[in-house]
């Protein structure tokens, strides 16, 4: 265990890699989370990329059990598949075996000052380049246009002009936020990325919002990034939205209404994109057209009694 006792190195693989230099990028689940985002994000890579741990964090330090009980099976006369709550920093590689850090797991309930100070800790070790985190948060904005995003951090080349949401607000805060925080505190190179979602969507897994915020982490890392289950997914939601939506009256007024706000505040205001993608918008509009459709048939499974 490291001396702040919070985590513990995988010494083999420093001993084999220099991890110095490269980007992190930081995912955690457990804040708002709109359309399950991160959790998206995080199954894609680690479940797509060559990954090895780097350091393990002391979960029973930062978790409170009670208030975020984890989940396990019960299956007839046992139980299985406890799901053990995780955090920790792996080495990835992308698609072009580019390397980079990964933290991800479940937020911190306890210790947040301490949890920040052994990032902090790891960050100066391996001299990070940057650090880019994604969250996502529920917005009234419709499901048929580009997705938006609102940019922080110190980098105003990576923040001037993307942002599709600009305001002063107090909020609650995510763990992320008191990282962004130090970091910036500590001179770091630091990049946050809030993926807005449908506000309707924000209790579904919404796919096209976790393609948005990949391609996002991907731009400002300059990685290659997996999310081509996430579009099929997306489009399959897509699909069940647009039914939905197109037998329902009331649905179709409210998605309007959406589409009227936003086309009025988008009018006259020109954005850049990091993607290279056409007229600099992400992701288009066909791969975002089906998903109010899946998110009302659940509803309507779950009101007749058919829910999973």
């Amino acid at each position: 265990m490291e001396p702040s006792g919070l985590y513990a190195l995988n010494d083999a693989l420093l001993q084999q890699e220099d991890l110095r230099g490269l980007n992190m990028l930081m995912g955690f689940s457990g804040f708002s989370d709109a359309g399950h985002v991160v959790s998206q994000i995080t199954t894609e890579l680690l479940g797509q990329l060559d990954c090895e741990p780097v350091a393990f964090f002391d979960i029973d330090q930062l978790i409170d059990y009670r208030s975020r009980r984890p989940r396990i099976t019960f299956a007839q006369d046992r139980l299985t598949d406890y799901q053990q709550p995780r955090l920790a920093l792996y080495r990835m590689k992308d698609a072009l075996n580019q390397p980079f850090l990964f933290l991800t797991g479940n937020e911190p309930d306890l210790q947040w000052e301490r949890f920040t100070g052994a990032v902090l800790k790891l960050v100066k070790r391996f001299d990070v380049n940057l650090v880019a985190w994604v969250h996502s948060i529920p917005m009234p904005v419709p499901h048929t246009r580009p997705i938006g995003v609102t940019v922080h951090g110190n980098r105003p080349e990576l923040i001037e002009g993307i942002s599709t949401w600009q305001a002063t607000v107090d909020l609650p805060s995510a763990v992320g936020h008191l990282l962004e925080f130090r970091l910036q505190e500590a001179g770091r190179n630091v990049a946050g990325y809030a993926i807005h979602v449908p506000h309707y969507l924000a209790d579904a897994e919404y796919p096209p919002a976790a393609v948005a915020g990949l391609e996002h982490l991907g731009a400002v890392a300059s990685l290659m990034l997996p999310s081509e289950r996430l579009r099929e997914a997306g489009r399959d939601v897509e699909r069940q939205i647009a039914e939905q939506t197109q037998g329902s009256a009331e649905v179709q007024a409210v998605v309007h209404n959406l589409e009227s706000q936003f086309d009025s505040r988008a009018q006259g205001t020109a954005r850049r994109s990091l993607l290279a993608g056409e007229n600099d918008e992400l992701p288009d509009a066909d791969a975002l057209g089906a998903a109010v459709e899946a998110y009302l048939a659940s509803q309507d499974r779950e009101n007749d009694g058919g829910g999973s």
